[in-house]
């Protein structure tokens, strides 16, 4: 220690700001954590983690780069728990008890100093200063704690509906057993209308409970917005209490009160029924695919490169699920997993916890090495054993890595995907690809060498005048092909659940590209008419990501249905028949839109499909986007919850004859955004397209990949479509590579696994279930069973 000539800079450091992140748990570039033999060092002038492996040396790499000499090194070991006694009670809550870490870990330091070559610094352990530094590392919030909610138990508030009730009546309510639905004779899941006191039956709920949804029909009836559901009052004052207006639970700071207007005495109430998060919670711990074969042996765990699961951060399945599939895909592989060195010293970012790239290569050596795929030592054994193995010895699974800087980089800044609430896979998936995209073009890297691409494809439509018989073409680009699957109802189960009929791919591949009628205003017979529309393929995708549907609007709430969708037994789609091939010599195009009827502009198709899948009328979908911005599909459904009861909602949309570019923007907003990568001229017009902002416009932007922001072109001059990504060789054949499955009412809530077929060199195959951390061996049968009711499908070109 006498040695180092760095000493001097100790009394210059301080421990971490509030506002700093600490990287104290793992590595910002490999999953190297302080769980290891080795620890993590922790910088000590910008608190960047780095490990101290001889191949990846990322604390060395640290030091060469910023010259930040110092570091502690922190080392844990988790303390052996007792084993949990089987007569303690089960927990009642779906809450996040925080431990104390000293309770949990027995932890070691040590002072290193990379300027010396990484000597040990023995006596400063025991110094003021260094004791100073120590406490503050870890009494801080880790980085990884910083981007986690501290809780699951969801925050319910008053509204001004609950604060400002207005009680019309009062009447006695009869005792419990006997009460009963004014409209049928349901005598559980009541609501009370606490503004009249009507009784009516709540929606059919989880778990077998009965409703017929009158408590909902009487407020369409009434507008009365508050009702409480009986069997849940307490004496307390708590119960469930449900605003229409605000279509979410809330807090009525009068509850007492306002029962006392129906004769209700909250002291003597005693809790009969679930409340409905009670129900979601009792569901949810129900939500796991089965790990057992059809035999009922435990599905054998499976350890090495490319088998690493992802342990789950909080409802983070349906990123896993996604992640998992498309580090499966050897471009990702290649992309993320080469040069890795390089990148590391030359990166731009401040720390590489805030750098995409660094994250993407992170995950893929986090994935791919097979370093992290191993058994877990984790003393304690398991909590439950899994279904239908209670008499065998339990597997023992990996510990999985955690993604969470890449988690929290690619919610950055979104309103869903920041939170820690269930997301929709699907969206996730066309979300990270916006990201990535994004990122490439900011770091200059040649699009056409992004794995991105992968999915890509263009989407042909044809519109065709009923009378004059013209036609006008237009591609667009997509990176999944959403299928609707009709819903046939073939009768009910054993447990009243209604079962529908399996619906063969074809089906859905031709109900897409079947021709659809729709009124429209032809431009060249000047006249409205009946008009056709189709669709087909433009060019095909090298990975063909197909979106199934099952969606049906139940109370303004999208559900989930179980409608099997057969594949070919091969798994082979064959899809030449549904290529298009543009305007023929024999058709004659339509002229363009008039200056008093012009053209609507393109709407954005991933939301077009959300909205549509929710099961509305495209005319409707259409006006809310165009309402919203054309970008969100959230936006856009608030917009039509409030606007279903307009007279014009299903009238056509009279456009206007104004431009509808904005205001030109200011030099700042043009310079922000060119200098993410886009050129001047596609940043102004952006931001014309979009009104000046400048989120939207980057939502533009992306949607919108060939648009280099030239002007239009003058009447008369000749315009020159740009080529959609895909290719058009046929055949067209592609293999079904990865699916990914989801059990839950909602695509919100429950939870996603995914499946993915593993090529051995000898030309056989094992399909692989990755389930969070838990990586096994998948049961042919089960795998059978399981694809038909798949929500994504990757298939991969052969």
């Amino acid at each position: 220690m006498e040695n180092c000539t760095h000493l001097a800079t100790v009394a210059t450091l301080a421990p971490p700001r509030l506002s700093q992140s600490v990287h104290r748990e793992e590595c910002t570039q490999c999953f190297d954590s302080q769980d290891l033999p080795s620890g993590v060092d922790v910088c000590l002038t910008c608190f960047n983690g780095g490990c101290v492996d001889k191949e990846r040396h990322h604390a060395l790499d640290h030091y060469t780069k910023f010259n930040h000499p110092l570091a502690l090194n922190i080392k844990r070991k988790l303390k052996v728990k007792p084993k949990r006694d089987d007569q303690e009670p089960p927990l009642k809550k779906l809450a996040i008890i925080e431990e104390r870490e000293e309770d949990k870990y027995e932890y070691t330091y040590a002072f290193r100093c990379w300027g010396c070559g990484g000597v040990e610094l023995t006596g400063l352990s025991e110094d003021p200063k260094g004791r100073a530094l120590i406490d503050g590392i870890m009494s801080s919030m880790s980085s990884a704690r910083q981007s986690e909610v501290k809780a699951w138990e969801e925050e319910i508030l008053a509204c001004e509906h609950t604060l400002t009730l207005d009680q019309s009546s009062s009447q006695h309510i009869e005792a419990s057993g006997l009460a009963h639905c004014v409209k049928c004779d349901l005598k559980e899941n009541l609501w009370l209308c606490m503004t009249c006191g009507s009784l009516g039956c709540g929606r059919q709920q989880f778990g077998g409970i009965g409703g017929n949804g009158h408590g909902l029909q009487h407020y369409e009836e009434t507008r009365h917005p508050v009702s409480i559901k009986l069997g849940t009052i307490t004496a307390e004052g708590t119960a469930d209490i449900y605003c229409y207006e605000c279509n979410d639970s809330k807090l009525d700071p009068e509850l007492a009160l306002h029962l006392a207007s129906f004769g209700i005495n909250i002291n003597t109430q005693t809790k009969t029924e679930k409340t409905v998060t009670e129900l979601q919670i009792e569901q949810n711990l129900k939500f796991d695919f089965s790990l057992t074969g059809e035999d009922g042996k435990a599905l054998e765990p499976i350890f090495g490169p490319g088998l690493t699961g992802l342990s789950n951060l909080g409802n983070s399945c349906y990123m896993a699920s996604v992640i998992q599939t498309l580090f499966s895909l050897a471009p990702f592989q290649l992309r993320y997993q080469s040069d890795m060195a390089t990148h590391s010293l030359t990166c731009s970012e401040e720390s590489p916890a805030g750098c995409i790239e660094c994250q993407m290569r992170k995950l893929a050596d986090g994935l791919l090495s097979g370093r992290y795929s191993h058994p877990r030592t984790d003393p304690a054994p398991l909590p439950l054993p899994l279904p239908g193995t209670e008499n065998q010895q339990l597997p023992t699974f990996q510990e999985g890595i955690k993604p969470a800087m890449l988690k929290h980089l690619i919610g950055k800044g979104h309103e869903e995907f920041s939170t820690m609430r269930q997301q929709d896979s699907e969206e996730f998936f066309t979300h990270l690809l916006k990201v990535l995209r994004q990122d490439a073009r900011k770091r200059g890297y040649p699009v056409e060498h992004e794995p991105t691409g992968l999915f890509q494809f263009g989407m042909e439509q044809k519109l065709q005048c009923g009378e004059c018989k013209r036609v006008r073409y237009r591609v667009d680009e997509h990176d999944t092909v959403s299928l609707a699957v009709p819903a046939k109802e073939k009768g009910k189960d054993a447990d009243g659940k209604v079962e529908y009929a399996s619906v063969d791919i074809a089906e859905c591949l031709g109900m897409l590209t079947g021709v659809e009628a729709l009124e429209y205003h032809c431009p060249g017979c000047q006249k409205n008419v009946y008009a056709t529309k189709q669709y087909r393929f433009a060019t095909f995708p090298d990975i063909l990501v197909v979106h199934a549907k099952k969606f049906q609007l139940v109370n303004w709430v999208p559900q989930k249905l179980d409608i099997p969708v057969l594949l070919p037994s091969s798994d082979i789609l064959l899809l030449d028949q549904y290529l298009g091939h543009g305007k023929q010599e024999n058709e004659v195009e339509l002229p363009e839109e008039s200056a008093g009827a012009p053209a609507l502009p393109p709407f954005d198709a991933a939301a077009m499909a959300q909205l549509e899948g929710m099961g509305f009328p495209t005319i409707r979908c259409q006006k809310a986007l165009l309402a919203t911005g054309n970008s969100n599909a959230e936006a856009a459904m608030e917009w039509l919850f409030g606007h279903m009861e307009d007279p014009d909602i299903d009238d056509p949309i009279v456009t206007s004859t104004q431009p509808a570019a904005g205001p030109e923007p200011s030099a700042e907003q043009v310079s922000m955004l060119a200098d993410m990568g886009f050129s001047h001229a596609q940043a102004r017009k952006a931001l014309r397209e979009t009104n000046g902002s400048a989120e939207r416009a980057i939502e533009w932007l992306f949607s919108h990949p060939d648009d280099m922001g030239e002007e239009p072109a003058a009447a008369g001059a000749p315009v020159s479509a740009p080529k959609a990504a895909g290719s058009k060789t046929l055949p067209a054949q592609y293999r079904l590579k990865a699916f990914i499955s989801h059990k839950g009412p909602s695509v919100h809530s429950g939870h996603y696994v995914t499946h993915i077929r593993k090529d051995a060199p000898d030309g056989s195959s094992q399909w692989v279930l990755f389930n969070d951390e838990k990586v096994v061996k998948a049961d042919e049968e089960s795998v059978k069973g399981l694809k038909p009711l798949a929500y994504l499908y990757f298939f991969e070109r052969v």
